[in-house]
């Protein structure tokens, strides 16, 4: 479980890194908002998924990226060293942080 967080946070500083629309100041805010992250995924984004069933179905599930979006800029109000411009900055950032997160975990984890 720490590993993973190791590897989120470093995902999370990466993808930061590369965004010109997202700002991170170090690395310890990259590992609040990894933890933050997390803490949202596990209980506030199955509650929104579970509200927004009916759209997610007719998007055939692409409306879970606006809801990671949405969680994205959340964290972005929680914590003072990360900043996200707009919501579509917060959407490529979800899109970006998925793959770096995929590849870290495929040769790390």
């Amino acid at each position: 479980m720490i590993w993973a967080w190791i590897l989120n946070s470093i995902s999370v500083y990466a993808t930061a890194s590369l965004l010109e629309g997202v700002e991170i100041k170090n690395f310890w805010s990259a590992v609040f908002v990894a933890a933050l992250l997390a803490i949202v995924n596990v209980f506030i984004k199955p509650i929104l998924i579970i509200l927004s069933l009916p759209i997610t179905i007719l998007t055939f599930g692409l409306f879970v990226w606006v809801i990671n979006a949405l969680l994205i800029m959340l964290v972005d109000k929680m914590v003072s060293g990360f900043k996200v411009r707009s919501f579509s900055w917060a959407l490529i950032f979800g899109l970006v942080m998925s793959v770096i997160s995929w590849v870290l975990f495929k040769i790390f984890g």
